[in-house]
């Protein structure tokens, strides 16, 4: 009997746990627990149903019934070729979007009334859809120098565009990834070589730039190092200046007082030979005036004495000539017209004696004319007084023609005086 109890009792345990078992629901984290089959109101709402999200509930028996919607999430590829931008140019755009059921209310109720039941490959497949469409609306409205200068607004747009879709199903888009954006016609690589042109412009001349905001910095600091060694430089010079002027300051009492010191013993030395150089000046003064003055002296008084007789021999001889001339004159002027040729003659006697002595001494008694040609000495003297009338002017006889008639006239020749060797040179 008492094993009967305890069977029943077993029995009734493992019935009481197997009923529990098949009434008692766990829900997962990444789950939601849908208990159809009861009434209750959500928001403004009524529903068939209750949810458990995220701990445990015991199902009703016989009233309600117990499904399970997985909130994990779903991973969809999407692939969108010939989408027309704005301008007509056909792209292709590739990416991928990451999107869940919803979990909070009221966005689960959609999910709920259009997913429930439904496998996870045909909700991917309605997600991938509805994202495909909203992505061609997108890039209508967009050229494709803004789809691909800025994915990120892009994808946010598309975020915008496919959110309120999306909710209507009961999905939520968590992240949104554009992967390639292409053409066929090959309008991204022209903008893309385009923007990779100016990229290198841009970079070259912001390479450039930096050289030359790095060539003026060098040269800048150059200068700098330049002044501050000028700086330092001056600094040497000046404190060696300096230095060079204390020491000239105390060097120059000393060289001073020395120059002092020797001018004073020079002056000394002087002072002391004034005495000894006056006696020697006087010494001097006397012997001068015995070895130089004296002789010097009566060297002028004998060139005096002697300048005298000459000048009285001089004076003398003046005064003879003098008087010579004048009586010479006064004959010159007695004997008239013809005094130029009474002189000549005078003259004319001397020269003829010169001449004459070089003859032999003959006796003359008749002179005879005769030819020029012979070349005798009678030649010679006729030929000599033809020459001295044509070189003098002096017709020696004609002269002698009127001398005759002055004589006849006067008694004879007049007598000259004979000039004197001063008076025939002036």
């Amino acid at each position: 009997m008492t094993s009967f109890i305890l069977l029943i009792m077993a029995l009734a345990s493992g019935s009481g746990f197997l009923m529990i078992k098949n009434l008692y629901y766990i829900c997962q984290p990444n789950e939601v627990l849908i208990f159809a089959g009861g009434s209750q109101r959500s928001g403004d709402r009524k529903v068939g149903y209750r949810l458990v999200k995220g701990g445990s509930s015991i199902r009703t028996p016989l009233l309600e019934k117990v499904m399970r919607m997985n909130l994990t999430n779903m991973i969809i590829e999407l692939k969108v070729s010939n989408a027309y931008s704005k301008g007509g140019i056909p792209l292709q755009v590739d990416g991928v979007a990451n999107i869940k059921i919803a979990g909070e209310e009221p966005t689960i109720h959609n999910a709920i009334e259009r997913l429930l039941g439904k496998p996870r490959q045909e909700i991917e497949k309605i997600a991938k859809e509805t994202l495909e469409g909203n992505l061609r609306g997108v890039l209508a409205s967009l050229t494709p120098e803004q789809v691909n200068e800025d994915k990120i607004a892009f994808a946010k747009s598309l975020l915008d565009e496919a959110e309120e879709d999306l909710e209507k199903l009961g999905l939520v888009l968590d992240t949104l990834q554009i992967q390639n954006i292409s053409d066929d016609v090959r309008y991204l690589d022209s903008i893309g070589r385009k923007q990779q042109a100016d990229l290198q412009r841009d970079a070259r001349i912001a390479e450039a730039e930096a050289k030359a905001e790095s060539a003026v910095q060098t040269a800048e600091n150059k200068k700098i190092t330049a002044v501050r060694r000028l700086e330092r430089d001056i600094g040497i010079s000046q404190a060696a200046a300096e230095q060079r002027t204390q020491d000239a300051l105390t060097m120059r009492a000393a060289v001073v007082a020395e120059a002092e010191a020797e001018i004073a013993a020079e002056l000394a030395r002087i002072q002391a030979d004034v005495p000894v150089q006056e006696e020697r000046i006087k010494q001097v003064i006397e012997q001068l005036k015995a070895d130089v003055i004296a002789p010097a002296e009566a060297d002028c008084q004998r060139a005096i004495a002697q300048a005298k007789g000459n000048a009285a021999t001089i004076i003398e001889a003046g005064k003879a000539q003098a008087e010579g001339t004048q009586r010479l004159a006064e004959s010159w002027v007695a004997a008239g017209d013809n005094a130029r040729d009474i002189f000549l003659l005078q003259k004319l006697e001397g020269l003829l004696n010169t001449l004459s002595t070089t003859v032999p001494d003959i006796s003359v008694k008749n002179v005879t004319v005769i030819d020029t040609q012979s070349g005798n000495l009678a030649t010679q003297a006729a030929a000599f007084m033809t020459q001295l009338k044509q070189t003098s002017g002096v017709d020696v006889a004609s002269a002698i023609n009127g001398l005759s008639r002055s004589s006849d006239h006067n008694g004879g020749l007049p007598n000259l005086p004979a000039a004197s060797e001063e008076s025939a040179t002036s």
